[in-house]
């Protein structure tokens, strides 16, 4: 059976499979870990133009430059990463042995097992990087994986089906494609550790199916990532960074800004440096190349729908670097600017996800931060300013998957620091050294001493006149 030919149908046999294979061959040595996580690295080196084409086709106009900066080469770099520090991940970690234990020549440590076979359900934004960032570090932990690639660009999987079923025995890596009826079906089964890549909303139905066979979990989700520009800022660099931020993948990405917190008295001057940027980026939409388009049609009409309510309660709109009727066929847009909207509009309370961004005048900080809390904790937060006081107040006083100081979206490009959300935006991590504990068992190991004294200092039965005495003796507030 090869990737390419699994069926919903066929799944739980190759789950098994894999997991009666990871039984069988036992440990797995550093030497393995890193040749697999070197043979997906030849797969993207091997594939990557059919990958990039794949991308381009799938989302209807998307940079051939960028699919290969964003996913293949941000693949690359978490699977090198893994690949570089692994053996030193691997070392048993020695922990410390309680008295008298500790003098008896007892010993502990905690080593870290593989889990087993790891499914990875990627999303269609950075179709490969979704997929691929977090098995690196289910590869380094000695894991076996099945991949499912998005049903919303189906090019992209077949090539990624195909990519890994010629290097890949299913038993080690296996790909399955197909809807939203497989995702029901891959989510229900009793995997050793789920991935999920996603919206909030599909996430409560994966935790929903996980908790079926109590698979442990990690979600990658997304939320409202507010930006913060304080008085102190620089203006100018905070439009560009949140310009080129939404210029990025058409602004399809968990991390980009959603809402910008803006000083009343700044508001315009914002406004216009916003403008300056975008356009210095791109002078034109319709037929940009550079542009890269809103996946599809359905999405369009979600992002501009969620623009339209705002304009019909009232909003100010302003598109960068000038307005463009809707084409459903090309979906390459502006940047739209909602400004200040009535706090009921469907832009301040949905994930935008696209071409559009809500800016709020604010007069006090405090203010920022309460609306901030008025939602649920963002998967990313930007602040943008020069006070360090400042600074640590809103690092204290927020709370987020992660955060940029003065840029955006730079914390997630961290090898060597977990990525990952709270609350509504995940749980769990991947990248770097914790990526690696998230798909290992901390296993926790005591080797005795060879003498056991606890018969005769009276601890075990039958118990002595002093054993209780010394007992009560030691409960004590010290």
């Amino acid at each position: 059976m090869t990737c390419t030919q699994i069926t919903p149908e066929q799944l739980p046999q190759v789950l098994q499979a894999q997991k009666a294979a990871f039984v069988a061959h036992g440990p797995v040595c550093a030497q393995q870990r890193r040749e697999r996580l070197q043979r997906v690295i030849e797969l993207l080196v091997r594939y990557q133009q059919p990958l990039v084409d794949a991308m381009d086709a799938d989302f209807g106009g998307r940079p051939l430059g960028f699919s290969l900066m964003n996913d293949v080469i941000g693949s690359l770099a978490s699977l090198k990463y893994a690949r570089d520090h692994l053996e030193h991940w691997m070392q048993d970690e020695p922990r410390e042995v309680f008295s008298p234990y500790d003098q008896l020549g007892a010993k502990a440590w905690v080593m870290h097992q593989p889990k087993g076979s790891v499914g990875i359900i990627g999303t269609w934004n950075a179709p490969l990087f979704t997929l691929l960032s977090p098995l690196a570090c289910v590869l380094a932990a000695g894991n076996r994986a099945i991949l499912k690639p998005s049903e919303v660009v189906p090019r992209t999987a077949a090539v990624v089906a195909q990519a890994f079923s010629e290097l890949f025995d299913p038993l080690e890596v296996a790909v399955v494609t197909g809807d939203a009826e497989l995702a029901q079906v891959f989510t229900s089964q009793p995997f050793d550790h789920l991935v999920f890549t996603g919206s909030t909303a599909v996430a409560r139905s994966v935790m929903r199916n996980a908790a079926l066979n109590l698979v442990p979990l990690t979600l990658e989700l997304g939320g409202k990532s507010p930006v913060i520009i304080s008085r102190t800022a620089d203006l100018v660099k905070a439009a560009f960074s949140i310009a080129a931020a939404k210029a990025n993948n058409g602004g399809q990405i968990c991390i980009n800004p959603d809402v910008v917190y803006v000083p009343q008295g700044l508001l315009d001057d914002f406004l216009g440096a916003l403008r300056t940027a975008y356009g210095e980026l791109f002078s034109r939409i319709e037929d940009n190349p550079d542009v890269v388009a809103v996946i599809n049609a359905r999405h369009l009409q979600r992002v501009e729908g969620y623009v339209q309510d705002a304009r019909d309660r009232g909003a100010r709109i302003e598109s960068y670097p000038q307005p463009l009727a809707v084409d459903e066929q090309q979906r390459r847009r502006p940047l739209q600017v909602v400004v200040n909207p009535p706090r009921d509009s469907q832009i301040l309370h949905e994930e935008i996800f696209g071409p559009a961004l809500v800016v709020l005048p604010y007069a006090q900080l405090d203010e920022a931060l309460a609306d901030i809390h008025s939602r649920e904790r963002p998967l990313a937060l930007y602040y943008f300013g020069q006070n360090e006081e400042e600074q640590r107040y809103v690092l204290q006083h927020t709370h987020s998957g992660g955060v940029t100081i003065n840029d955006v979206m730079m914390h997630a490009a961290l090898h060597d620091a977990p990525f990952g959300g709270i609350g509504a935006s995940g749980m769990g991590h991947y990248h770097g050294r914790e990526g690696f504990l998230e798909f290992s068992h901390m296993r926790t190991v005591f080797k005795a001493p060879a003498h056991d004294p606890r018969r005769e200092w009276g601890l075990l039965p039958p118990y002595g006149e002093h054993f209780l005495p010394t007992m009560q003796s030691m409960v004590t507030a010290d």
